[in-house]
């Protein structure tokens, strides 16, 4: 745990435990003692078993001192004359180490200035554009307009070029092989941005959602998780943490993560990337175990801050469904983001019940019998809206406003609420560690999973609760590119990842089992749309 999620009680006290306290758990201490000796190699020589490993104590936000500049060759480097502050690779990054910043032009001026080394100072002027959206729009109104920066925290970037793609036709970004001279370069830069004010309010458009990570109260994602190159799973947990952070704030967040990728790799003592209290339950109760904090929070008088699950889809479908059709049932305001991955990632790549029709997992292995999974994928956000006033949305990183717009309904929702979020897993996926956010939009495009949300304030029947909106052309089968023709369906979104390629022949063929899968995906698909009322 980073804190604790309740206060204590004199029953607690009485309990033959050590309390967590200030006095016993000092967090300075641990980080110089304890996190040093994990940074140098030393720790499992010289570090005695005392309190805080007795406890499993973290405290918030270690993941900072992680350093993980030994991982990639590469780096992204920043070409502001191309960027247009779109945001979408700050939005994108799974280890918060890219990020923005706007600089009213005075104080700019008066920080650069006081840069004696003229290359220095014309090599930080160069971290910053003049764009429209924060120059030219201001300055067309009389106010001061801001330069846009973007830097890159070398010790959190892990190399997976995901900014590089995301950040697409703009070509502001580009990967930069390391050597020790760049990433000493780097980290001055770094240094510099930490040095600058935070973003002023005027420059944030609550409207323009994208933006809301300019805001330093968004940032409840340090980086530092263990997490693969490009980890889909990361983004969206920042994501998440961004939207209720700028809303509510950090110390009104609390999260329950049930066990799987996320326990993981943002736990592994002495490191956690959170700046929020949170606990990590086991695979099956997390829910119930959230219910037991939401109680006694309420007792507290504590009903306006917002507690999240966090779970996996086997967590979630699979083994804790039950716990979760619980918490639901219970009318009880909890919020539960599942990181939909279709497998078993943290046991390397079981199938669960949201793995899809023919694909290659363990336990269900591709091979002459049997052609990988046969089963049709179960469809959580259709039996989360059987249960009574749930909120319920599916939606991908690579929508940042519907994301965001999911959270924040979720969130503002007076009751149980189930955001789905399609989440890439590189290695069991079989795609590149660039690919989390092209995947995810392509998932979506193709009726592979499909964006809603379902809210029952929208009225009383299912229809008038039910939205598509996002969806590319709502009302026919599948999208069609209007240049090319080509279909977007499953059939095409199998052809990029690894886990389906032995359904193609040499020319390119789909199996019959494929041919199934699409149908399948089709019949979900158009199952959604007689609910949302367009049949």
């Amino acid at each position: 745990m980073s804190e604790t999620l309740t206060a204590p009680t004199p029953q607690t006290e009485r309990v033959n435990r050590v309390p967590i306290t200030p006095e016993v758990l000092d967090v300075a201490d641990f980080n110089e003692r304890i996190v040093r000796a994990y940074n140098d190699g030393t720790a499992e020589l010289g570090l005695p078993a005392d309190v805080t490993t007795l406890r499993s104590f973290i405290p918030a936000g270690t993941g900072i001192l992680r350093d993980f500049s030994y991982i990639a060759p590469e780096i992204p480097l920043f070409n502001s004359q191309n960027c247009v502050a779109c945001m979408a690779c700050v939005t994108e990054c799974p280890d918060t180490a890219i990020l923005g910043k706007v600089v009213p032009k005075a104080k700019l001026e008066e920080e650069l200035a006081q840069i004696p080394d003229e290359a220095e100072r014309e090599h930080y002027r160069r971290q910053f554009a003049r764009t429209t959206k924060f120059w030219t729009v201001y300055e067309k109104k009389g106010d001061e307009p801001g330069y846009f920066g973007i830097f890159v925290d070398p010790t959190k970037c892990k190399g997976c070029a995901e900014c590089v793609d995301a950040c697409g036709d703009h070509d502001a970004l580009v990967m930069l092989k390391k050597d020790d001279r760049i990433l000493k370069r780097y980290q001055r830069t770094f240094n510099f941005y930490r040095k600058l004010p935070e973003t002023p309010r005027k420059y944030i458009n609550e409207k323009m959602l994208v933006d809301i990570m300019l805001a330093e109260r968004s940032l409840l994602y340090v980086g530092g998780a263990g997490s693969c190159m490009g980890c889909g799973e990361g983004t969206a947990l920042r994501m998440m943490l961004a939207a209720t952070g700028f809303v509510y704030g950090r110390e009104n967040i609390g999260i329950v993560n049930a066990t799987g990728c996320s326990t993981v790799y943002a736990s592994t003592y002495p490191y956690n990337p959170y700046l929020v209290p949170w606990t990590n339950s086991l695979f099956e109760n997390a829910p119930a175990d959230a219910m037991g904090i939401r109680a006694r929070w309420d007792q507290m008088g504590w009903k306006h801050k917002k507690l999240w699950v966090i779970g996996g889809d086997g967590a979630m479908l699979d083994i804790g469904f039950q716990s979760l059709s619980r918490m639901l049932a219970s009318g009880m305001d909890i919020k539960v983001l599942v990181l939909d991955t279709q497998v078993y990632s943290n046991t390397g790549g079981q199938s669960s019940t949201a793995s899809y029709m023919g694909q290659n997992t363990k336990f269900t292995v591709h091979g002459k019998v049997i052609p990988g999974k046969i089963e049709r994928r179960k469809e959580l956000a259709q039996i989360c809206m059987m249960h009574p006033n749930t909120f319920v949305a599916q939606t991908s990183c690579a929508m940042p406003n519907h994301f965001y717009k999911a959270i924040m309904a979720a969130n503002e929702y007076e009751g149980p609420a189930v955001v789905s979020v399609y989440t890439t897993c590189q290695p069991e996926h079989g795609v590149g560690d660039n690919m989390a956010m092209q995947q995810s939009k392509l998932a979506v495009d193709t009726r592979t999973f499909p964006v809603l949300i379902y809210d029952p304030r929208k009225g009383s029947k299912i229809s008038e609760r039910l939205s598509l909106q996002g969806n590319p052309a709502e009302k026919q089968d599948f999208y069609i590119e209007p240049k090319t023709g080509e279909v977007y369906d499953f059939i095409k979104f199998a052809r990029t990842e690894g886990r389906f390629a032995k359904h193609f022949d040499k020319d390119g063929n789909p199996s019959e089992v494929l041919l199934r899968a699409r149908q399948e995906r089709l019949e979900n698909w158009r199952m959604l749309q007689e609910l949302a009322g367009i049949l």
